[in-house]
């Protein structure tokens, strides 16, 4: 059944306040003067339905096992991200305007407004998918929607080093970061495994202790029996009602943490963040986005101004908060990969942070480096 019978069909039943029932649908069939069959009305419902909850088209994709995204970018180019890189996936939609039609319908979903007006919306959905849309308006290839799969499976050190991602040795000293109470922050890139290693982390943090997580989007599910998760949201339609990150910072802090994570550092609370760490809450952690290790300090200098904390100012809390960075690659095969560990240490002339090599993870094993020392004694 083409489009333009689904268009009047939907039309028909939107006339008559009816839901898209195989009577309902037979009788707009009907009064269309369309083909009336068993076969034709078991279609056009499931047709209707599909195109009126969930994902539509897309719900399957999102089940399939080990789907990490799942990106439109027309409605006859739909791709997926199995590990393995972007991969075409085998469906698409009838037309510019079922793409539009779900994107709004998904934001709506959530309480968000997408229209012209305001064309593009990231939100999560009930399900956990995280869902990024902009409109025609902005884009220029049509409706383009992104949908990020949370991880279905809750990963441990263990599976890390059997899936070769990590060395045992390697796991030996990120298991030492937490059980010593250092502060440390996992960089990398998009889809690198940051959230998936630090939720691995605070699973070994003792049963005893209260993690208080704040994050943009709830993604971080740490296999531990006293974890609290704040999560944030954008302003809604009357632009009010936003709660930032640097707004659950400050929240968490009165929830008497023992450790406070932040799942991605990315703004203004990260003066909180280091403030919080510079006042006796041992052991915070979090993720933040750099090309590498060495990036960190000046990825952190364009965050803190965000918040109005100044470059020295920046690094003087610093250099107290924050002791190790762990950094994390994602390979061509779709591996992930830790790759090296260095320490944040202050240079005694300008008291501007440096990162010191302490171990680094390659293909013939682990090279240490001029901090390793240091990093053995940190987690002794």
């Amino acid at each position: 059944m083409g489009e333009v019978d689904l268009e009047a069909v939907r039309a028909c039943l939107g006339q008559r306040g009816q839901q898209p029932g195989p009577v309902e649908v037979g009788s707009a069939l009907r009064s269309l003067g369309l083909l009336v069959s068993d076969s034709v009305v078991r279609q056009t419902v499931a047709a209707l339905r599909r195109d009126s909850v969930g994902a539509g088209v897309l719900d399957p994709l999102l089940r399939l096992p080990g789907v990490t995204d799942v990106l439109v970018n027309a409605p006859d180019r739909v791709f997926l991200d199995r590990g393995r890189g972007l991969e075409p996936a085998g469906v698409r939609f009838s037309s510019e305007e079922e793409v539009r039609r779900l994107a709004v319908r998904l934001a709506a979903s959530v309480g968000r407004r997408l229209d012209d007006g305001s064309p593009f919306v990231d939100a999560r959905l009930a399900s956990g998918v995280r869902v990024h849309a902009v409109l025609p308006c902005v884009a220029d290839s049509g409706t383009c929607l992104s949908l990020r799969v949370p991880n279905r499976q809750r990963m441990s050190l263990d599976d890390w080093v059997a899936s070769g991602s990590l060395t045992g040795p390697g796991a030996d000293l990120l298991a030492g970061l937490v059980s010593a109470r250092r502060a440390f922050l996992i960089s990398g890139g998009t889809g690198s495994g940051k959230t998936t290693l630090l939720g691995a982390l605070l699973g070994l943090v003792p049963p005893a202790e209260r993690i208080v997580i704040a994050e943009d989007s709830r993604e971080l599910q740490p296999d531990h029996p006293h974890c609290v998760r704040l999560e944030g949201r954008p302003a809604n339609a009357e632009g009010t009602g936003a709660v930032t990150l640097t707004d659950l910072v400050r929240q968490a802090l009165r929830m008497r943490p023992d450790r406070l994570v932040v799942g991605e550092v990315r703004g203004a609370e990260l003066a909180d963040l280091l403030s919080a760490l510079n006042t006796g809450h041992e052991g915070g952690c979090g993720t933040v986005h750099a090309n590498s290790a060495a990036d960190v300090p000046a990825r952190l200098e364009a965050l803190a101004a965000l918040g109005g904390l100044g470059r020295d100012a920046l690094h003087a809390q610093l250099a107290a908060a924050l002791q190790v960075l762990v950094h994390v690659r994602r390979l061509p095969d779709g591996r992930r990969w830790v790759e090296e560990l260095r320490l944040v240490r202050p240079e005694p002339a300008s008291g501007r942070c440096l990162t010191v090599p302490a171990l680094r993870f390659g293909s013939s094993g682990a090279v240490p480096g001029e901090g390793f020392a240091e990093l053995e004694r940190l987690v002794s």
